[in-house]
This record gives C-alpha cells, sequence and structure tokens, in this order.
C-alpha cells in the first residue's frame, strides 16, 4: 500500500524535482499540496506568485491544493498555527507523512520535523543532501521549465530577475552563490515538466523592489 503524504508546495523548483521524485518512486500517494498564502496580498508567501497562479500549476499537476492563509506580517507562531491545522486535519484521514523539497539546510529541517513531531507525523525530503549542482542540472535535464520570480538584491543583481532558470542562469551565478537557491539568494515559479499535464499560462508583469531588497518580477496569468 502506499504511503500517503502532504506535500508542503512552495511552486518553486526544489518542490516541483522533490515532487517529481515521490512520485517516481511508486511508494507514495500524493493527498494535496500545502502552500502558505498571504491573505491581504492573495499570493504565496516569499515567492510573491500569484495565488491564481498556484491554482493553475495544481491543477496542471492534478493534485488538490490546500492554502494555510497567514495575514500580512504573520508571526512564527501565526505560521506554525494555521500550518498546524492543516496538517492535523490531514492527520485524522491517515495521512502520517509531510514531504518538503529541502536540500541541506540542517536548521531548518530540524525546526520542520521537531515540528511535525509534535503532532505524531514525519518528513520526508527526497532532495536531502543530494547536492544543490547536481540537483540543479537534473532538474533542467528532466525538461522542468521555471521563471526567477525572487532575487535578493544583496546577493545577486537585478538582471537575474524574471530569467528563465536554465544552463545559461546557472552558467551566470556569481561565485558562492548556491545552484538552487539554497540559502535564499533567488525563487522561482514552475510552469512545465514532465509531471504536468500542460503549460501553466504566464506573462511577465512588472518587476519591483520591496524592503529595498527583494526583486519581485510579477507574473500575469493568461
Amino acid at each position: 500500500m502506499k504511503k500517503k503524504v502532504i506535500f508542503s508546495w512552495s511552486g518553486g523548483k526544489d518542490s516541483a524535482l522533490a515532487l517529481y521524485e515521490m512520485v517516481q518512486s511508486g511508494e507514495y500517494d500524493i493527498s494535496a499540496l500545502l502552500t502558505t498564502v498571504t491573505r491581504d496580498y492573495d499570493r504565496v508567501s516569499m515567492h510573491g506568485v500569484r495565488t491564481a497562479l498556484l491554482e493553475k500549476q495544481a491543477k496542471a499537476l492534478g493534485i488538490t491544493l490546500e492554502k494555510a492563509l497567514m495575514s500580512k506580517g504573520a508571526t512564527i507562531e501565526e505560521n506554525e498555527s494555521k500550518i498546524r491545522e492543516v496538517l492535523e486535519r490531514y492527520l485524522k484521514e491517515g495521512v502520517l507523512l509531510n514531504a518538503a523539497g529541502d536540500i541541506a539546510l540542517e536548521d531548518v529541517k530540524k525546526y520542520k520535523d521537531d515540528n511535525l513531531a509534535r503532532i505524531g507525523m514525519e518528513g520526508v525530503y527526497p532532495l536531502w543532501k543530494r547536492g544543490s549542482a547536481d540537483l540543479a542540472r537534473r532538474f533542467i535535464g528532466l525538461g522542468f521549465k521555471a521563471v526567477i520570480v525572487c532575487v535578493d538584491s544583496t546577493l545577486l543583481d537585478k538582471g537575474f530577475i524574471g530569467r528563465e532558470y536554465d544552463s545559461s542562469f546557472l552558467a551566470d551565478l556569481p561565485a558562492g552563490v548556491d545552484p538552487c537557491g539554497e540559502n535564499g539568494e533567488f525563487h522561482s515559479f514552475v510552469y512545465d515538466g514532465p509531471i504536468f499535464r500542460g503549460r501553466v499560462g504566464f506573462a511577465k508583469g512588472e518587476i519591483v523592489l520591496r524592503d529595498n531588497r527583494y526583486y519581485f518580477c510579477d507574473l500575469l496569468p493568461n
């Protein structure tokens, strides 16, 4: 019998590759995608992608979408509470696992595992310690398509925002920047790939600077 999993979904490339690996293994039944959304902006928290595109993405994947709605400037406690509410609902339905696309940050993984343990769930991390450069090449080689939607301007310049995540992008990254953006250098939105039933249509909108630090490229559903 396949193991039931609720998947913590950001909409970005690491999530997509981790989901692909789980589907390919044949060991898991993905019950739902769980994404944190900032209610005030109607956008994916951190990535800034419109909820309408998140919903189109989930539809293209053929998986139920669950949204943990956060207020603007939500505290850590609020974030944990909203996520826990969704997880506990699935736990009652026999879902014992929560998967994510984490790669190498030990403190982040421990934080997630500790929170999951408190409600009786376990974490699954298909990409854990596999190496960012190898994962980046695998993502591109499998035919996934992604666009860069957020850049930390203290680590990358504005020229990287809105670009396709491809071999050219990787080649242009400065030394010291993780190829998967594992340290928060950039975030992406995946719009096509081997686990998608069809391409998620969008047009690139304006580029804005928030908090005098983060560049965001708005994506408009089409």
